[in-house]
């Protein structure tokens, strides 16, 4: 299959249009890139009942993906997770229609697959052979499977106190791994210089315009299990953002192709208090959030003291009429514990922070307990095993 319906690449932040099929990083503006479709074309193929004869992974949304080519692809089988009615879970908390999106079971354990797949597949098709990451644990694993499976040289830039399974994972996969003093905006940084002398090709979170065409394939997903319905409020575990702004963009594509109505779900960012620079921009109205100093939080995933998609993150929890909170880490252990225990999946401290967040919304009154809740879990918690030693340890 050839997939013809790109139009063009459009810039987040000043609306600049720029021709496909060529290899682009950010905007000269410095905004994210966004890859637009003929949707009016693609709806004539794409339609719900189409793909449901397709192979149930990412890639059966092949209309509203980037890959021009079939042998481009780089697949592990990446996508379609389960969305599990957790009854249990939500009769403790009296809320009857709780579902949980399991990302823990993609290639690599996590969400991050979704994006890496995508990213390297373009990658691929536009020559590229070598590509580079900052990463705080997942999105490093990933990058390095599926350059990997491309035959591809990767490097990744990785936090000192970043869990050792990630580590471990990146150099088993043949990364060049390089831990770093600091945060994930010092590997940034420092990676910055070797990407400019060495040719290397960034892959960071809305750096390049491909892996939030990976991410949104979760929103998909969402209406397709829930037959055609929109949860009423999606709870998404926020560093990066671009899971959150890829669904956000997956929803008004559906729009466009007579998937759904008007409707929307209520998007809410949940973050850590140890680091929550989109939660304080959020509170205080800015349109774009200002580096968090000092981040700390046992979630790795949420360790992001700045994000280049911050504004596209506030645009769509206002647009939504949603939220964005921050928890503690003692609340994200005490949540994986319950997801566990009632629902039996091991979860990432990120996922655990999502439960944490859906209580306080319940009991402040920002949720009435009737809607449709979606609470995404973006990792396996047998990624993090000296995190949740913790747990256990507590109990």
């Amino acid at each position: 299959m050839t997939n013809s319906y790109i139009t063009h690449l459009e810039c987040s932040r000043c609306g600049k249009q720029l021709p496909p099929g060529r290899v682009y990083n950010l905007c000269e503006c410095g905004g994210p890139l966004l890859v637009r479709y003929d949707l009016r074309r693609a709806a004539a193929t794409l339609t719900r009942e189409s793909v449901a004869a397709r192979s149930k992974n990412l890639w059966r949304y092949r209309e509203v993906l980037p890959v021009n080519h079939d042998e481009s692809i780089v697949c592990l089988g990446e996508g379609f997770t389960p969305l599990l009615h957790a009854r249990r879970l939500g009769e403790s908390i009296c809320l009857p229609r709780l579902y949980l999106k399991d990302e823990g079971v993609n290639p690599t354990g996590s969400f991050k697959a979704r994006g890496q797949a995508v990213a390297i597949s373009m990658a691929r098709e536009l020559g590229i052979h070598k590509v580079a990451v900052p990463s705080a644990g997942n999105a490093g694993g990933a990058m390095a499977a599926y350059a990997a499976k491309a035959g591809m040289q990767s490097l990744v830039y990785m936090p000192e106190g970043t869990p050792l399974m990630n580590r471990l994972e990146c150099a088993l996969l043949g990364a060049e791994v390089k831990l770093i003093p600091g945060s994930i905006k010092d590997c940034g940084r420092l990676l910055r210089e070797r990407i400019d002398a060495e040719g290397w090709f960034d892959v960071s979170t809305l750096k390049e315009p491909y892996r939030v065409e990976g991410k949104k394939t979760m929103a998909y997903e969402l209406v397709e299990q829930l037959d055609g319905r929109v949860p009423d409020a999606v709870v998404y575990p926020t560093g990066g953002g671009t899971g959150l702004v890829g669904m956000w963009k997956a929803f008004e594509e559906m729009a466009a192709m007579g998937w759904i109505g008007d409707e929307r779900p209520r998007m809410i960012a949940v973050q850590s208090t140890g680091c929550a620079p989109i939660v304080r921009a959020f509170a205080s109205g800015a349109e774009r959030a200002e580096e968090w100093q000092n981040p700390a939080t046992l979630a790795s995933g949420l360790r992001v003291p700045s994000a280049v998609g911050d504004s596209l993150m506030l645009r769509a929890l206002r647009e939504s009429d949603g939220a964005a909170l921050a928890v503690e880490d003692s609340a994200m252990l005490a949540g994986v514990r319950e997801i566990a225990e009632g629902e039996g999946i091991v979860t990432s401290p990120e996922g655990g922070a999502t439960l944490a967040a859906l209580k306080r919304l319940l009991s402040e009154g920002f949720l009435s307990g009737s809607e449709t809740v979606v609470l995404f879990l973006t990792g396996s918690g047998y990624k993090y095993l000296e995190v949740l030693e913790t747990v256990v340890q507590r109990a």
